[in-house]
């Protein structure tokens, strides 16, 4: 029998933590497991990927070096994933698809879908993917090996270009509204000007604002917006100055703000800190499923 223990907040959200095989559906509430709640340099808590379920539909937002080790750790396989959404080309958020791609192809036989929009297949491809799926057997054009032979494209929806492009796009029962961020250089440039990087939100309920540097514009933008916003998974760092949000910067934003934020992309060193003094949510617990009353 699978033991959980589960503990509820005064919004109705309860964490349950994962004992025994991850599951992919629910009873039909929107729920988010934590893969991992780690930096890119973490040693203990995997990676910040996230997967999102609800009912009998799933969609992996990222899949960094260590995903399909921490799937076979949560007694699952990174096959089992049939919908996946990058955020960014960074191997924390990234380096797991290669082996997604060839365990597609030459073991499970199945093609797994992926939301990207045509720009960014272009640089998931060819700056980061290229080099190790390209070459094998020929495609069935006689040519090497592209992206349509491992994934199915889902092309998002713009549906509205400002204050940034907004995109959106239904997984099954999920909605996913999907936007730009600013995550590099270290400051000073725009997000037009930055590396391409996206933050996810999900159902208008929970936003996911994966790798961003501070940036109120972004948070006020998508909260007027979406004044339904129960919840951030917001990334942080413990210093100052970097390609992410620092601990005492968001600090400084409002109490309001505060109290939604779960704080994810954590270094080891997290223990250090007091979030929920700090009027945070608190630290995102790894290994759990977040799930969200209707």
């Amino acid at each position: 029998m699978i033991f959980i223990i589960v503990c509820y907040n005064l919004l109705g959200m309860k964490i349950q933590k994962l004992n025994g095989p991850l599951e992919f559906e629910n009873d039909g509430d929107l729920s988010f497991f934590t893969v991992g709640v780690g930096s890119a340099f973490s040693k203990a808590h995997f990676q910040n990927n996230i997967l999102v379920i609800k009912g009998k539909d799933h969609i992996l937002i990222d899949c960094g070096t260590l995903c399909p080790y921490a799937f076979h750790n949560y007694k699952s396989n990174i096959t089992k994933v049939k919908n996946f959404l990058i955020t960014h080309s960074h191997a924390d958020h990234i380096g797991g698809l290669e082996e997604v791609a060839l365990m597609g192809r030459y073991v499970s036989k199945m093609k797994p879908n992926m939301v990207i929009t045509n720009n960014y297949k272009r640089i998931l491809w060819q700056q980061s993917l290229r080099g190790g799926n390209s070459y094998g057997e020929m495609s069935s054009t006689g040519n090497y090996l592209t992206f349509d032979d491992y994934f199915k494209q889902i092309i998002p929806k713009q549906i509205c270009r400002k204050p940034r492009p907004l995109y959106e796009v239904n997984c099954g029962n999920i909605n996913l509204k999907i936007f730009r961020t600013k995550h590099i250089p270290e400051q000073g440039e725009s997000w037009r000007k930055s590396f391409y990087s996206l933050g996810v939100l999900v159902d208008e309920r929970i936003l996911f604002p994966s790798d961003t540097r501070f940036d109120k514009e972004m948070l006020y933008w998508m909260l007027e917006k979406f004044p339904k916003i129960e919840y951030i998974f917001h990334d942080c760092q413990f210093f100052t100055g970097g390609v992410h949000a620092s601990y005492d910067e968001l600090k400084t934003l409002p109490e309001d703000i505060r109290k939604k934020i779960i704080l994810c992309h954590i270094s080891d060193n997290y223990v250090n800190y007091d979030a929920k003094a700090d009027g945070f949510y608190g630290f995102a617990k790894q290994g759990c499923y977040y799930n969200f009353d209707k």
